[in-house]
């Protein structure tokens, strides 16, 4: 059964005609979007605008009650909820071009997020300027022939901290050599740092869309 309900999605900058740059960033496992914006409030001004989405499902992080973290999916009735939050972000996208129609779309997921944001793309009938992977990849279960055509007018980027323990270098390349075979070229940008975002690099990563 589908019901109608109500999703939070938070901003940084404002959306218009004057908006050149819309950048849509999907948070990890466990954390909550109106805290993820923050970190890329420093990349908004009159020409971009970040709109951070929180995966519908929400869960106290530990026990029965505190903190309270959310995520995109789980392994129960994955396809649902696979097909919930691709919806949920097309709309995003359509309600935030109609009032910034000029905007090229850059998407950024982050841990969780990087494989949402790759299943969300996979089906995109329209083009974006970039896709940056932050401590995530692209899921083994991804036909990534179908991702270059997805992203063939777009630049791919890999991002992630050289003491994140959820990155393996191993699996990096593996990844790398999967990605290669689809013809994908990714740029790889690394940090000091562990399972977390970088202002340094945002501030790369917003300049390098100015260019």
């Amino acid at each position: 059964m589908q019901v109608p309900r109500t999703a939070h999605l938070y901003q940084a900058g404002l959306l218009s005609t004057d908006t050149k740059h819309l950048w849509i960033v999907l948070h990890g496992y466990g954390q909550l979007a109106r805290y993820f914006v923050r970190h890329f409030e420093g990349m908004a001004d009159e020409q971009t605008a970040i709109l951070a989405p929180e995966g519908l499902s929400r869960f106290y992080l530990e026990g029965f009650s505190g903190r309270v973290g959310a995520t995109w999916m789980t392994k129960e009735e994955r396809l649902h909820e696979i097909s919930d939050y691709i919806s949920y972000l097309n709309l995003v996208r359509e309600t935030a071009l109609q009032e910034a129609p000029n905007a090229t779309l850059h998407v950024l997921g982050f841990s969780q997020g990087g494989a949402t944001a790759c299943r969300w793309l996979v089906q995109a009938q329209w083009p974006i300027a970039q896709l940056v992977l932050w401590a995530g990849v692209f899921p083994d279960d991804m036909e990534l022939a179908s991702m270059g055509q997805a992203l063939a007018h777009a630049r791919l980027t890999y991002v992630y901290g050289l003491q994140d323990s959820f990155v393996a270098e191993d699996k990096v390349q593996t990844q790398l050599a999967r990605v290669q075979v689809a013809g994908l070229h990714p740029e790889i940008i690394t940090f000091e740092g562990k399972h977390e975002l970088n202002k340094e690099v945002l501030f790369r990563l917003k300049q390098r869309s100015l260019s």
